[in-house]
């Protein structure tokens, strides 16, 4: 049965979203895997379905985010400002366009969203409610029998083909590692080889997203990404927002952030007074199709 679908990204991190309200999707990590292919297929980082939300759960609509090896996330950052555009502009459930704020349910509890919208009555960026970051190894998780413990908090001594590195290990939805560099090239030129090695590092029992960060100045840093189950890609939400949790935690950062992908910039706030993360960036609507299957 032909099935439609709309392609978006926020900051370059594509996902094909489809409306579960409507559709139902038998086997979406099957799926995930061939529209994800970048040479047979639409070409993403992912699928991600909007349905409803679950029975009893006090939430407009549920995210359920697949990367593109068929394996389901807990959240994506970037992919939760597009369920708001989708949500919002498509008018997938009623009162849609009204939703202010957007309560969305995803793996990860139910997260509240703001969005602001253009002239074309259309959502253009959204803050997200990412919560309080998850900070004990056994909550990100780290398997400290792989990882040793230094006197920076949160960071962890890993080795990775006889090289030691230290990892600042946070949950923001996900578990991601955060290494501090100085220069950003070496890790572009080495990334296809290493990032697939730290994903899947006996330090990191449930695999982990990977971001390597080079400090501006207080309030900017620059990221590179491998993202758990997609590779390498131009931005990482919740990857962002652990660099900045992880700049603090260190005390190389403010709790303002500015990180610039390789997508774009994105905005981050960790607040002192609620412990809550909040990340505000695009959502882009970039075409509509159909899939044939």
């Amino acid at each position: 049965m032909p099935l439609p679908f709309v392609k978006m990204h926020g900051l370059g991190n594509d996902y094909v979203y489809v409306d579960g309200f409507t559709y139902d999707v038998q086997n979406p990590e099957a799926l995930a895997m061939k529209m994800a292919d970048r040479h047979f297929g639409v070409g993403s980082d992912g699928l991600i379905l909007v349905l409803a939300p679950e029975p009893g759960v006090d939430a407009h609509c549920r995210m359920r985010m697949f990367n593109a090896d068929g394996s389901e996330g807990e959240m994506c950052g970037n992919g939760i400002r597009c369920v708001c555009k989708f949500a919002h502009d498509h008018e997938l459930f009623p009162g849609a366009r009204s939703a202010t704020p957007m309560l969305v349910q995803t793996r990860n509890g139910v997260l509240t969203l703001d969005y602001q919208v253009g002239d074309d009555d259309t959502v253009s960026t959204v803050t997200v409610d990412m919560g309080e970051p998850r900070l004990e190894p056994g909550e990100v998780p780290i398997d400290t029998a792989h990882a040793d413990a230094t006197d920076q908090p949160q960071t962890f001594v890993v080795t990775l083909d006889g090289q030691s590195m230290e990892a600042t290990c946070v949950s923001t939805g996900n578990p991601h590692a955060v290494i501090y560099v100085d220069d950003l090239e070496p890790v572009r030129a080495e990334l296809d080889r290493v990032g697939p090695k730290l994903e899947h590092h006996p330090a990191f029992p449930q695999r982990a997203n990977i971001h390597f960060a080079c400090v501006l100045g207080q309030d900017e840093a620059e990221v590179v990404h491998w993202e758990r189950g997609s590779g390498a890609t131009l931005a990482c939400g919740t990857g962002a927002s652990a660099v900045c949790v992880a700049g603090v935690l260190t005390g190389r950062t403010q709790r303002d952030l500015t990180t610039y992908l390789p997508g774009g910039p994105l905005q981050l706030r960790w607040d002192g007074k609620t412990n809550h993360v909040f990340m505000t960036g695009p959502a882009t609507e970039v075409y509509q199709g159909v899939w044939p299957d």
